[in-house]
């Protein structure tokens, strides 16, 4: 049995919605942040346990290809934007401004700040995502995947709604499969409340995190969690999985895995999606479903720890979809050298290290887990460092390393030029080395 995730879209699971979300907005008094976590949320209920599966499958959290799931069920419709099941807008409801928890004073601040997504093709095909204010005059911050259908569209038409229910047209400004990102701007829009970012660098395992955005086309849901791991690294599919032009050899010792991704109601992708990518995550118990791509994951003021991109599964074998407390989101410090770099240029860049990566604890009388350089490539960043094959990095910039996927996420998710501080084992002995990084052609 293969003991690596097979990782694929999930379809949507409408049939996990419990109720309806309460649609009526209140306009809600100026509500100051606890400056302690209500106890309700220190203690959560860890007493279900997720049964044990021999693997999980990863996938990216887009909602509602081809207009189906949630909107389809609600309304009926096939129409190309999933988010006409719900006529709401999706501002949070305070009913008792004088009695909140720390969880509704960040809904109500960062409402104005996440956004609805709504894509559809020529082909009329269509799903649902979310996205992130970045600036007062529109600038919105979301994952390539849902901006690109999975990888189908080329030319999107994409509607974004706010939490006042106002809609905008919107436009691609620049996208990057590498990290699963992507840029848009709303047309005519002004005034807007850009998010505020946290330092991803400086969160701990146990911290309380919000997800907001729309699963299964719910604009407004609010759910929360805590930080169950940091320094992930997964494997997705990559929407358009760049291909290495560079003339050099990938950081990784085996090729792309390529095969079709289920998109749900049957559908399968006709578009990039050919290859898998491998991002580092933050990882978190917060529900997390289609449609929530793109939107935010907040610290408990209300900051921007992540932008979440995936979802951890039992797969379809067991009947079960949808969130299962395993979440991922890509960290508020890549997303924002992303997104301003996109911005700035249009695209963003990348590191390329020059050397073929294996897992070292695979090698034969291995006595440690890391990333082993198996080939040097001949003027590349590894090889002017003075890197050599046999050479296990154990840490980068800091973060530890345990295997290949870590060593390739690490490495792409680093500015192209970008000096790293590499501590590797030779001979026995760990050293740090200070590495200039290429620039990755993807």
């Amino acid at each position: 049995m293969n003991d690596k995730p097979n990782y694929y879209y999930p379809p949507e699971d409408a049939a996990r919605m419990a109720d309806s979300m309460s649609a009526s907005q209140s306009q809600p008094a100026a509500i100051a942040a606890e400056s302690d976590i209500p106890a309700s949320l220190r203690r959560r209920d860890r007493s279900r346990m997720v049964p044990i599966v021999a693997a999980l499958a990863v996938g990216a959290v887009i909602g509602g290809a081809s207009g189906a799931g949630a909107a389809l069920l609600i309304s009926g419709t096939r129409g190309g934007t999933a988010i006409t099941g719900t006529n709401e807008t999706q501002g949070i409801t305070v009913n008792r401004p004088d009695s909140v928890t720390a969880v509704t004073a960040v809904a109500a601040a960062v409402s104005p700040s996440v956004v609805t997504i709504s894509v559809s093709d020529s082909s009329g095909s269509g799903g649902t995502g979310s996205g992130v204010v970045l600036s007062d005059d529109g600038y919105v911050l979301t994952n390539n995947h849902v901006v690109t259908l999975d990888g189908a569209a080329s030319t999107p038409t994409i509607q974004v709604r706010d939490n006042n229910g106002h809609l905008f047209s919107a436009t691609v400004v620049g996208s990057d499969p590498t990290v699963d990102m992507a840029v848009i701007k709303l047309d005519n829009a002004s005034g807007m409340t850009p998010i505020e970012w946290a330092d991803s660098a400086k969160l701990n395992v146990g911290d309380v995190t919000i997800a907001m955005g729309a699963p299964l086309g719910l604009a407004g849901t609010v759910t929360t969690g805590i930080i169950s791991a940091l320094n992930r690294s997964i494997q997705i599919a990559s929407t358009a999985a760049p291909e290495d032009n560079s003339g050099t050899a990938p950081d990784s010792s085996s090729p792309f895995d390529f095969f079709n991704f289920d998109l749900g109601q049957g559908q399968q992708s006709s578009g990039g999606v050919t290859a898998t990518i491998n991002i580092p995550v933050i990882q978190t118990d917060a529900a997390i479903n289609p449609g929530n791509s793109g939107g935010a994951l907040l610290d408990a003021s209300g900051k921007l720890i992540g932008i979440n991109v995936a979802i951890a599964n039992a797969g379809s074998a067991s009947g079960q979809s949808g969130s299962i407390g395993v979440g991922f989101a890509l960290p508020s410090n890549l997303a924002k050298r992303v997104s301003s770099e996109i911005i700035a240029t249009g695209k963003a860049s990348h590191g390329l290290l020059g050397a073929k990566v294996s897992d070292a604890a695979n090698a034969e009388g291995s006595t440690t887990v890391g990333g082993r350089l198996e080939e040097i490539i001949s003027g590349g960043a590894a090889e002017k460092a003075g890197l050599k094959a046999g050479d296990v990095v154990l840490k980068f910039n800091g973060f530890p390393v345990t295997d290949a996927s870590d060593l390739t996420a690490l490495v792409r998710t680093s500015a192209a030029e970008e000096t790293v501080t590499v501590q590797i084992l030779r001979d026995g002995k760990t050293q740090d080395i200070s590495v200039t990084l290429g620039t990755y052609a993807g």
